[in-house]
């Protein structure tokens, strides 16, 4: 379990995160969602030790996620950044590769490169394994760097806007990928997803932000109803339902 206590980040007199507390189960697929400014990206890098909060305390299956020794973080969580920028011309095995430096300390065991063949066949980047990143799509690049933290084979993965520059066919894979992750591989999956649509229909549990603070958390059911979106967003919602399904429509 993820559990965040009166976290609050601050820049100078700006405020743009808390104090905020709140909990996010083991298990399954949790979705952050919320206007632009919300805080959303703060919230899950501070989760993910990456944004140092101003106060608070964050704690993953009773791990201090700011106060544990870095390796140790890292096997409990892994985290993918919504911009990742190599340098080095790399290729997508040695890019998935590094997800398991917390394990190898750059030394590959027999363990890892099982790991690593698993999360390329995980996200069906066998065939292009040995193809350099700059030679890749934008949607097989994702997979790439998605596989890289499977590979990390953590418990907790955090994803900051992983639909980010997807098409529309593109993001439905990659959303069916990551339920994948957490039904057969058991990952607890924590995102950050700007449709509330692709939320719904792929999480457990949505929290969402607005201003800073938590305006709404709940099962997909408890939040996918129109006074609640309407708060959220502060645009008119209305709320339709075909087969047991809700979509969102937003209205000027």
């Amino acid at each position: 379990m993820i559990e965040f206590t009166d976290i609050r980040k601050s820049y100078g007199q700006d405020t743009v995160l808390g104090p905020v507390s709140g909990q996010i189960p083991a298990g399954g697929v949790t979705s952050l969602v919320g206007p632009n400014g919300a805080g959303k990206s703060t919230l899950l890098t501070i989760i993910g030790r990456l944004t140092e909060p101003t106060s608070g305390r964050v704690t993953v299956d009773g791990l201090d996620v700011h106060r544990a020794k870095s390796q140790e973080v890292a096997r409990t969580l892994s985290v993918l950044r919504q911009e990742n920028h190599f340098t080095a011309r790399v290729t997508v095995r040695e890019l998935v590769a590094f997800g398991r430096f917390p394990h190898s300390r750059g030394r590959l065991t027999p363990a890892c490169v099982a790991k690593i063949d698993e999360a390329l066949e995980f996200l069906h980047l066998g065939d292009l394994q040995h193809r350099h990143l700059d030679q890749l799509s934008g949607g097989q690049r994702q997979r790439a760097y998605v596989a890289m933290v499977v590979a990390q084979d953590t418990q907790y993965v955090l994803l900051d806007e992983p639909l980010n520059n997807l098409d529309m066919k593109h993001s439905v894979r990659m959303m069916g990928q990551l339920r994948r992750a957490a039904d057969e591989l058991g990952k607890t999956v924590v995102l950050i997803v700007h449709d509330i649509n692709f939320a719904a229909t792929y999480s457990d549990r949505i929290v969402a932000l607005r201003e800073g603070q938590i305006a709404a958390s709940g099962t997909v059911d408890a939040m996918m109803r129109a006074e609640v979106l309407t708060e959220v967003f502060d645009t008119p919602v209305q709320i339709h339902e075909v087969d047991g399904n809700r979509t969102a429509v937003y209205f000027r």
